[in-house]
């Protein structure tokens, strides 16, 4: 059976993540993966659930909305990721755990490791083998955010909120250079897209 690869999208809000799943998933099985699409929170009815409360009005406290997050993981993991790797499935999940430190550790300052230790219980070492970090200035992701419609909860945060969780993606980016590929999600689209198949190919082992 053919080996299933581990790919996430990260980034902050208005980068073009739910736009360029589309594409990586096409490119995919153009070239004859079989691909399972799926996000986080969310990807099981538990986590969809969750995802609603995650999303939904009302204060939180960053540590629930950090247990939140890692309750619909574990599901996630059991139900949909473990089980699709193992039948030799790609699996393009937009957000995993990068996001964790991105949006609890940097952006509401919840200690990195408490994060840490709910990765390595939930988690037992599965980690992307790829991740696309989409990057571009906060003014202008909040900007293209704010065109879709409705903003949810996540996105009614101020500046320097995400500015912190910016700045967490890069450092990410920085520490785990050999999975996390940033990419200029200020580029026109067709660079983006370029930008994406590259890393692809290279991991397809063309």
């Amino acid at each position: 059976m053919n080996k299933g690869y581990f790919i996430t999208l990260e980034g902050g809000e208005g980068v073009g993540k739910t736009t360029n799943l589309r594409f990586v998933r096409e490119f995919l099985e153009r070239r004859g993966k079989r691909v399972l699409a799926t996000r986080e929170p969310g990807g099981t009815p538990v986590g969809e659930k969750i995802r609603a409360l995650f999303l939904g009005d009302g204060e939180v406290s960053p540590e629930t909305e950090l247990l939140l997050v890692f309750a619909a993981r574990a599901q996630h993991l059991l139900d949909v990721i473990e089980p699709a790797l193992e039948s030799g499935a790609w699996v393009v999940c937009d957000r995993f755990t990068d996001a964790s430190y991105a949006y609890q550790g940097g952006g509401r300052q919840v200690d990195a490791e408490f994060i840490l230790a709910l990765e390595e219980r939930v988690q037992k070492g599965r980690q992307p083998d790829l991740t696309l970090l989409f990057d571009a200035p906060v003014e202008v992701g909040m900007a293209r955010a704010k065109k879709r419609g409705p903003i949810d909860r996540m996105e009614k945060e101020t500046l320097a909120f995400y500015e912190r969780v910016r700045e967490t993606y890069l450092r990410l980016a920085g520490r785990f250079p050999n999975r996390v590929k940033l990419i200029d999600a200020s580029r026109p689209i067709v660079e983006v897209e370029e930008a994406i198949a590259t890393h692809l190919n290279h991991l397809c082992g063309q």
